[in-house]
């Protein structure tokens, strides 16, 4: 069990997937406060952080994504093993990604971000749909690639109706009933 001002004596991890642009960032940062608030420092393995470092100059083709989320999975994998919750910030946009990292992290949580596509093209923070509508981007998840939500997630998050700090705390109640917290 866990006590204010102690390591989680083991790791766990909490997948946050969804459209982009659906609310994970916002999601992640509340969680990581309301974690941090609890005395545990969770890892943040947010995509477009390490995609810089794993592949510099990104295709976003399928192979290519298959074989980013396989590198993200280990690191995450090997944190949690290491006592390290994790947090992985990324759309993961296919199912088989995001049960990959399910099988090779047994303490885990797939949290779904729901949020209809025309609110995720409406906020579009990074222009993302906005270089999807132009031809700039070609390999954009619920545009021109597939998004497989998760089939049976285990926390589902409301990214246009629920506040991020709400959510969080949905997310650390469904941690502490697995034993994780």
């Amino acid at each position: 069990m866990h006590t204010v001002g102690h390591n989680v004596s083991e790791g766990f991890a909490v997948w946050i997937t969804g459209l982009p642009a659906a609310g994970k960032s916002t999601l992640t940062r509340a969680l990581v406060t309301q974690l941090a608030e609890r005395g545990i420092n969770a890892a943040v393995l947010e995509s477009d952080a390490l995609r810089q470092v794993f592949t510099p100059h990104p295709g976003y083709g399928e192979e290519e994504r298959t074989a980013f989320y396989g590198q993200m999975t280990w690191v995450g994998a090997l944190l949690v093993r290491h006592g390290v919750p994790v947090i992985f910030d990324a759309t993961a946009n296919r199912r088989c990604l995001r049960e990959a990292a399910r099988r090779a992290i047994p303490r885990f949580l797939e949290v779904s971000v729901e949020c209809p596509l025309e609110v995720c093209m409406a906020r579009d923070p990074k222009g993302i749909y906005r270089r999807a509508r132009q031809g700039e981007a070609t390999n954009v998840p619920g545009i021109q690639a597939v998004y497989e939500s998760p089939e049976d997630p285990d926390v589902v998050v409301y990214g246009d109706r629920e506040t991020p700090e709400a959510a969080a705390q949905r997310v650390i109640a469904k941690a502490r009933e697995r034993g994780y917290l």
